[in-house]
């Protein structure tokens, strides 16, 4: 309203620039009309005002009195004389300002019945502001212009079933804590072993889980991240697509990593779980895609770093999803888990490195380690858990005993069974058994009487590589001492 004045058109009525004593805008306007008319009701207005700013006097009503009327009105505005008191205002009820007719066929705030109307210029709003663009998060993002500065460390795992998020900060040598964790079935391999790419239905859960991940990412002051994608993204014909998308719609920028990465991500995440007793390990986990599978030789503790110490590796393209998709997971009889096992035990054939630990295979310093889904859910129902918790699961020992009737009691269950138990859920009713049955054929090759669970995986392997890089740890204590010894429990 305030530029009404300067955005009136040529000829419209123009508001006079003249201050009252008080400093205020007196309002006058020109009683003249663009065409030359009277225009009497401003005129009349006028005159009402002039009139109480004279204390009251009358105008003057003919030309003969005029000119004493103008001599009055100058004297009245010049500058007053000190030694004479101005005159006291009229005592009175005060007026009230009459509002403005309506008159009907006018144009408020523009010219008199009978003249042309000025275009009114529409008032344009500013333009908006642009939100603020959001800072791309990618791996090795966001890190602090010191090594040694305050932060958090993040690591995103998306993968064929599951998108993971964790974010940690170092404590002690070779150790972390956990501030904030994510983790959603999101599917995104459904349909891939069929049709060889990633579904509509499924690239959408996935974006919103990641949106999930994006805002706890901007809520913390990362120091680094890495983000990850994994089978299902390396199998789909439009995986680059998807990524595109990603990148697009959350900002983040997803890096897919081979199969021998994701199986030393995999051993790194689980170095705290290889107690000081062990002087080798088979080390699998259990996937939606994939199942990667490294065997680890430690006898000599030649490094600190897991991973140093694998001799041999493989990634089984098969996983949960893709082999409850192949043989069915809802209605599962003895003769399908059979078959399911036989499929993953061929594709464990051919692994040339399968016999590099053979002769350590039965000795008490060989154990199983198995970071999956499959192996946690065997464990909450092996613990008769009334819900899951993490912290009862990571690092339990099982025994081959146990192994076999946890199995044989999922297998006896329907499906609708295994949907109530609380440890599984609807989410993974149709899953786990593909994964006993890949965890059966793991076990005819490399049998042993120890099964560890580890409930943590390639996020944890993320998230000690960047620490370790960036040497967080590096006045600490070797993290293989002081280990835990098993005592059979």
């Amino acid at each position: 309203m305030e530029n009404r004045a300067r955005e009136t058109a040529p000829g419209a009525p123009v508001k006079a620039a003249r201050d009252d004593e008080d400093g205020r805008d007196s309002g006058l306007d020109d009683p003249t009309a663009p065409d030359g008319r009277l225009d009497h009701h401003k005129d009349k207005k006028g005159r009402k005002r002039r009139r109480r700013r004279r204390g009251g006097q009358k105008p003057v009503a003919d030309a003969a009195t005029a000119e004493p009327a103008r001599a009055a009105e100058a004297k009245l505005h010049a500058a007053p004389d000190p030694a004479t008191p101005p005159p006291a205002p009229p005592r009175g009820k005060r007026r009230r300002r009459r509002r403005k007719p309506h008159v009907q066929g006018a144009v408020p705030g523009g010219a008199p019945n009978g003249a042309a109307a000025p275009v009114a210029r529409p008032e344009i709003a500013p333009p908006a502001r642009p939100a603020p663009a959001r800072p791309p998060l990618d791996s090795g993002a966001r890190r602090s212009a010191s090594p040694n500065s305050s932060g958090y460390y993040a690591a995103l795992d998306l993968g064929t079933n599951n998108c993971r998020l964790l974010v940690a900060t170092p404590t002690r040598p070779g150790q972390f804590r956990v501030v904030d964790a994510f983790s959603r079935i999101v599917r995104l391999g459904e349909g891939l072993s069929r049709t060889g790419r990633l579904s509509d239905a499924a690239m959408d859960r996935a974006v919103e889980a990641l949106k999930v991940c994006r805002d706890k990412l901007e809520t913390r002051p990362i120091r680094r991240m890495r983000l990850i994608a994994t089978e299902a993204c390396r199998a789909a014909e439009n995986g680059e697509e998807f990524l595109a998308r990603v990148r697009e719609e959350t900002g983040m920028t997803l890096e897919i990593v081979d199969r021998e990465t994701e199986a030393r991500l995999a051993v790194s995440g689980c170095s705290s779980l290889v107690g000081r007793d062990t002087d080798s390990v088979v080390l699998f986990d259990i996937g939606g895609g994939s199942s990667e599978i490294a065997l680890v030789d430690v006898k000599d503790r030649r490094s600190r770093r897991l991973a140093d110490h694998i001799v041999a590796w493989t990634s089984l393209q098969v996983g949960v999803v893709t082999l409850s998709e192949k043989f069915g997971g809802r209605d599962v009889t003895g003769q399908t888990f059979a078959d399911m096992i036989d499929h993953a035990a061929g594709l464990l054939d051919s692994f040339e490195g399968r016999n590099r630990l053979a002769d350590r295979v039965g000795n008490e310093g060989f154990h199983l380690l198995g970071t999956s889904g499959t192996v946690t859910t065997l464990a909450g129902i092996h613990l008769d858990l009334p819900r899951y918790d993490r912290r009862r699961v990571d690092g339990l020992w099982m025994s081959s005993d146990e192994v076999d009737a946890m199995n044989a009691r999922l297998l006896s269950w329907s499906f609708d069974e295994r949907v109530a138990n609380p440890c599984i859920g609807a989410d993974r009713a149709d899953l786990v058994l593909a994964g006993c049955a890949i965890l059966e054929a793991i076990r005819r090759v490399w049998p042993s009487n120890r099964l560890r669970v580890a409930d943590r995986g390639l996020r944890e392997g993320i998230l000690t590589e960047m620490m370790a890089a960036d040497g967080v740890w590096r006045r600490g204590a070797n993290p293989w001492r002081n280990r835990p010894k098993w005592n059979g429990q």
